[in-house]
């Protein structure tokens, strides 16, 4: 019975022909393997994971493996990007037991879904101390038939151990100008000086530690954390982890030096840069920054943009070789002999020292990811894009890597704030169109009456689990972004909703978040993470939207509950910077106020636009923008703001109290520059 042919998952799909017997989770499969007896083998992963398809290859596609596991498991396969909350209970175990994770995560459960043995990537033979697949599985049927006390024994310790962790960094106070101070210090000294970034390899992009940088700068004028952020975002646009032609960034490099990527591409990866770098451009006016902003929002919207208007989850790190077989980084690498194909051999000369091409290469088997070195000493800018559109062309016709076409609703709604914003400050109203669309599904097919937000979709059907944390707080992030920047009052109204489920289903005593609703399903351990991981976890991302939407509305509910949100930054901040970066930037926002800017006027007039554009392009941490006829009634803002002298006007807030007003633009620049 093949039972993951009907799922909305990609990576369920990819492998509902194995001859493995899967069964999606729920309550069923458990079922299953009481009325058996058997163990259930638990698998989880992601379709663009490498390691989960060279796993699915070597044992999931084997007849005699899987003869092997339906005879002595009930098979379990899960999507860790459409159930993150079954993935944050097990890694969690996995982590403590092992010291480490990954993908494909693989864990064996008691029928009453308590783990007992636990792995990540097992291969068919045994290798590099590893035990093969088909050991283990062995070695599990053998301890659960022969020595199932003892497995009883494990499996309750470690629930128990796992219960008994809960975070209560809620209310403790906000983080002030002390924390944050050592946070800045702590991530001075991890700081790699010589290839930009955090830590030595594998070398991620540190997205949100970046927005920590640029609005501390912006708020305290410190040189030092703008010149790690622009440092940061020069070397990753110049290395391999960027795409040089197509735009967008990889998942990480797995070296130091931001060489060699992973080669996948997350939506996530991208929303958050692409936001990053505007916000690098509005500091320093950079104009490589607003290259690869403008790139990766338009590689956002030409590779994952959906039928619907949504926005796919990935691209496959993977893709055929041209021989028919699947190799890592096929689609991007490339030779000197290559390039000599598609260009010639002069151009090709040219372009192999533009983008640092060797005979050796960077890669594997004499192949290179293309780079832009400083030294590139081609000088010819109409030349080189020739090049590159050329170059691009060849390249669309090799076999393209899978897409993972789900929507998520979290990484949707970061798309929605990129692109509404780089669209704003770039003056790209196509990219505030594609935003909009992308709301408008979130809306239409995520959204139910009770505010509600389903965490996935595909091909213009819901999924059927439930939003965590993170999709009502990315989402409200993104349709917050989008009122400010188009001055539609509903989008307001929608954040509002789903932040008033958070306040509702979400938060604990004491003012700490949970990952799962009250009423969501019930896991041997109720998820609760406030660490930034790739991307905002929930718990920031829920306390930077209160916050923002506290700012808009005066809503004291909204802000308090920020506030306690914000416990955690003040207790993990100094320690672990590069692991709350969101929250720490949130904090920036809440000691500059935020600020709430009201500019009133008539939309098609030119003073009115003047004055919008200027309160678009300050850097002032954190800032909400309403704008609007005066005593608009979407926006709180706009009430009681009228215009003077009949000009259009701008008013600079704290807490809905007031700066004098002004219809100046350079007046308002300085009133927003004031740190």
């Amino acid at each position: 019975m093949n039972r993951l042919a009907g799922t909305t998952s990609p990576y369920l799909l990819q492998h509902a022909d194995n001859p493995v017997d899967w069964w999606p989770w729920g309550p069923e499969a458990f079922e299953e393997a009481k009325r058996r007896d058997v163990p259930v083998l638990l698998s989880v992963g992601y379709s663009a994971c490498h390691w989960c398809h060279v796993m699915a290859h070597e044992s999931f596609e084997d007849e005699v493996t899987a003869a092997l596991i339906n005879e002595r498991f009930v098979a379990v396969k899960v999507d860790r990007e459409e159930r993150p909350d079954v993935d944050a209970v097990y890694m969690e175990a996995v982590q403590a037991a092992t010291g480490q994770g990954g993908w494909p995560m693989t864990v064996f459960l008691t029928p009453d879904a308590e783990p007992f043995y636990f792995g990540t990537y097992f291969p068919p033979e045994p290798r590099h101390g590893m035990p093969s697949f088909s050991d283990v599985l062995d070695g599990v049927s053998h301890a659960w038939t022969e020595r199932r006390d003892e497995v009883g024994e494990v499996a309750g310790k470690i629930v128990k151990d796992l219960s008994a962790r809960s975070l209560a960094f809620g209310g403790d106070g906000v983080p002030g100008e002390e924390e944050l101070a050592q946070a800045l210090l702590g991530l001075t000294r991890e700081y790699d000086t010589t290839a930009g970034g955090f830590g030595g390899a594998p070398k991620f992009p540190p997205s949100m530690a970046l927005e920590f940088l640029l609005r501390h700068h912006a708020r305290t004028g410190s040189e030092g954390a703008l010149q790690m952020a622009a440092d940061t975002c020069e070397a990753m646009a110049r290395g391999g982890i960027y795409d040089q032609l197509g735009g967008g960034f990889a998942r990480y490099a797995v070296d130091r030096e931001w060489v060699v990527p992973h080669f996948e591409k997350m939506l996530y990866d991208n929303a958050l840069l692409c936001r990053v770098y505007t916000h690098l451009w509005r500091a320093t006016g950079s104009g490589l920054a607003r290259r690869v902003a403008l790139e990766t929002a338009d590689f956002m919207v030409r590779e994952l943009r959906t039928p619907e208007g949504g926005f796919a989850s990935a691209l496959d790190a993977d893709s055929d070789d041209g021989t028919g077989r699947h190799v890592e980084g096929a689609y991007y690498v490339w030779t000197p002999a290559q390039l000599a194909a598609v260009l010639g051999e002069e151009d090709a000369g040219d372009a192999a020292r533009y983008f640092g091409v060797t005979e050796e290469g960077t890669f594997e088997h004499g192949s290179s990811v293309l780079q832009l070195p400083q030294d590139a000493g081609v000088s010819d800018a109409e030349r080189i894009a020739s090049v590159r559109a050329r170059l691009l062309a060849a390249r669309e016709q090799r076999p393209r890597p899978g897409r993972d076409d789900k929507v998520v609703a979290a990484w949707n709604g970061l798309a929605v704030a990129a692109l509404a914003e780089a669209g704003a400050l770039f003056d790209r109203p196509d990219l505030v169109e594609r935003a909009t669309e992308a709301a408008d599904l979130l809306v239409r097919l995520h959204l139910d009456e009770g505010a509600r937000l389903t965490r996935t979709s595909k091909d213009g059907h819901a999924g059927g689990n439930a939003g965590v944390l993170e999709d009502y707080a990315d989402v409200a992030e993104g349709f917050l972004a989008l009122a400010s920047v188009t001055g539609e009052g509903v989008w307001l109204e929608f954040a509002g909703f789903l932040l008033d489920v958070v306040l509702d289903q979400f938060t604990a005593e004491g003012g700490a978040l949970y990952d799962t609703a009250h009423d969501a399903e019930r896991l041997i351990r109720r998820p609760q993470d406030p660490t930034d991981n790739a991307t905002p976890s929930g718990w920031t991302a829920a306390a930077g939207a209160l916050l923002t939407y506290a700012a808009h509305t005066g809503s004291e509910a909204h802000r308090t509950a920020a506030e306690r949100a914000l416990g955690v930054v003040r207790a993990l901040g100094p320690r672990a910077p590069r692991f709350i970066g969101w929250g720490l930037a949130v904090a920036e926002a809440l000691l500059d106020g935020p600020r709430e800017i009201a500019v009133v006027g008539a939309p098609d007039d030119e003073a009115f636009r003047a004055l919008r554009r200027t309160a678009l392009r300050a850097g002032t941490p954190g800032a909400v923008l309403a704008t609007g006829l005066p005593g608009g009634e979407e926006f709180p803002l706009l009430r009681d703001r009228p215009l003077i002298d009949g000009r259009a006007t701008a008013y600079v807030c704290r807490h809905f109290v007031c700066d004098a007003p002004t219809t100046d633009p350079e007046a308002l620049s300085r009133k927003l520059a004031a740190h």
